[in-house]
């Protein structure tokens, strides 16, 4: 029985199956397993918080110099016989901390500062670990998204630098008169613990969507918003090494007035040292004086790219400038009982999170307004 013929086919041409377009061209072999490294990467931005803070620490309780050598295999493991103590405890009575400042420290004193200090580097140890562990297992399987490679190798080289550069700051304390390690040395090893910790920041977010999504999103980019947000980090950054600075003399436990300093806008001998460049990182006074002057800026800079966010059509967008905003206001506050209170341990160390949490705010707002958010017609 002959077959039914639509009264619109054309005799003598036979039906074939039309293939169908492929979709997906964009992400095709560049997925990987961006959410598995996502879950590894949010692990390594816990831990870089958990560091920051137990860096902080570490300074406010003079524990840094406890520890007078670089050991990164060795010193995993703590001193533990009485005379593995007492031989850490005869190399830390060499350096200048003990002879001018702790003399007569008994050696139960001095354990806790080393487990300080020791507990800071092995948790250092733990971060390279976890990079490696997880980098290795991601590549060995192949499931490292196109492109990534390059970042994600990237972020470890970054840790192993700031190793590196953490035992530079630390042998700065170890010689001549030097109470504390170098102010400059201790904002260049802050500073760069913050950079890393804003990479693995936009890395989770870009691993958030698509490859197709993020280029579409793109399309859509606030450009006068993204740019603005760029500056707003920059000075972000700026006031976060200005507070180093400001920990690495203790120049925050003086000056203990506010607005005014000693009861003047300025404090007193703001440049009795000399050479007159010396002062802006060693002289208390002054180096309070720029970072207060710095947070004004940050602060009236970060309302006025708040105020321009306030036009965008994105309403996650406005929402994460909106956050944005609010933490500045909160840091503010922060910051001024943390000068009331002579910066006392807790709240310095409340300050010091306020800065991780303003940092992460601000690259979400600036990442938000260089892909904004899918949203409805109604949104």
């Amino acid at each position: 029985m002959s077959q039914k013929r639509s009264i619109f086919e054309e005799v003598g041409i036979e039906k074939s199956a039309k293939p169908k377009p492929a979709g997906g061209l964009i992400d095709k072999g560049t997925g990987g397993a961006r959410r598995g490294i996502r879950i590894w990467l949010g692990a390594l931005f816990v831990l870089v918080v958990v560091m920051i803070a137990v860096g902080g620490l570490t300074r406010l309780t003079d524990s840094g110099l406890s520890i007078t050598e670089w050991a990164p295999i060795s010193g995993a493991v703590p001193p533990l016989t009485e005379a593995d103590w007492q031989a850490e405890f005869d190399a830390y009575r060499q350096i200048p901390e003990y002879q001018l400042q702790n003399k007569g420290m008994s050696l139960s004193e001095f354990k806790v500062i080393y487990l300080w200090e020791w507990g800071h580097r092995q948790l250092g140890r733990v971060i390279g670990l976890v990079w490696g562990a997880g980098f290795l297992a991601f590549w060995l399987t192949g499931r490292i998204p196109a492109g990534w490679t390059p970042r994600l190798l990237g972020l470890g080289a970054l840790g192993g630098l700031q190793g590196a550069i953490g035992w530079w700051m630390v042998r700065s304390g170890l010689s001549g008169e030097m109470l504390d390690v170098a102010s400059y040395r201790l904002a260049t090893h802050l500073g760069l613990a913050f950079a890393i910790l804003g990479l693995i920041a936009w890395f989770i977010f870009q691993l958030g969507r698509s490859e197709a999504a993020l280029l579409q999103a793109r399309r859509g980019r606030e450009t006068a918003l993204f740019g603005l947000s760029a500056a707003l980090l920059g000075l972000a950054f700026l006031q976060i090494l200005l507070g180093a600075l400001v920990a690495g003399i203790d120049a925050g436990r003086n000056y203990t007035d506010w607005p005014l300093m000693a009861g003047g806008i300025l404090p007193p001998g703001v440049f009795d040292i000399t050479p007159w460049w010396r002062n802006f990182f060693e002289n208390d006074g002054l180096v309070q004086f720029v970072h207060r002057v710095s947070g004004y800026v940050l602060l009236l800079f970060g309302g006025y790219v708040w105020l321009r966010s306030r036009v965008s059509g994105n309403g996650a967008t406005r929402f994460a400038f909106n956050a944005m905003m609010a933490m500045l206001l909160v840091q503010m506050a922060i910051g001024v009982v943390t000068v009331l209170y002579s910066a006392q341990a807790h709240i310095a160390l409340t300050h010091q999170f306020g800065a991780v949490v303003l940092w992460v705010l601000i690259i979400r707002a600036r990442f938000l307004a260089g892909y904004p958010a899918a949203q409805s017609v109604r949104g």
